[in-house]
């Protein structure tokens, strides 16, 4: 199914006018999230939708190992994003690094947090995450080699 959504999400990219290699990207990347699935999951993911054989590594049986995978992947990320579309501007850097900053903190204190107290406390955490849609929005406001130039 990861294959079916990333043509799905790829197919949805060309149709709104992103480019062939992009969108291509687009897709490969819906496809890699149950690669990384994979490895850090139990065997509890299914091959195909239905009954199917369940896989899974199972790194997050392991805190130390995941957490060790897990911050070389996240650098890495930061690495090649910064590499590939370099911030230009105050607010995109200080955007882009308090995400990177309170992104990491969550990440690091949740093998050790408590369990959310109640379905209604996971659903609150849950609504108030799409803050970080305008928060990476913001991170990711570069000029373009057209824009006029900021008003002074």
């Amino acid at each position: 199914m990861g294959i079916v959504w990333g043509m799905a999400l790829g197919l949805v990219a060309r149709w709104r006018g992103i480019g062939g290699s992009a969108a291509l990207l687009i897709g490969a990347l819906v496809v890699s999230h149950w690669v990384l699935d994979f490895v850090t999951h139990v065997p509890d993911l299914p091959l195909w939708p239905g009954p199917s054989p369940r896989v899974g590594l199972g790194l997050w049986n392991s805190i130390p190992g995941t957490l060790i995978v897990e911050s070389a992947l996240w650098i890495g990320g930061i690495a090649i994003c910064l590499r590939t579309l370099p911030l230009r501007g105050a607010l995109p850097a200080v955007a882009f690094w308090s995400l990177v900053a309170v992104s990491m903190l969550l990440w690091a204190i949740s093998p050790w947090s408590p369990p959310p107290p109640s379905a209604a406390a996971v659903g609150w955490f849950g609504l108030i995450g799409w803050v970080t849609i305008p928060w990476a929005a913001a991170a990711d406001r570069r000029p373009s080699a057209t824009s006029p130039p900021p008003a002074s």
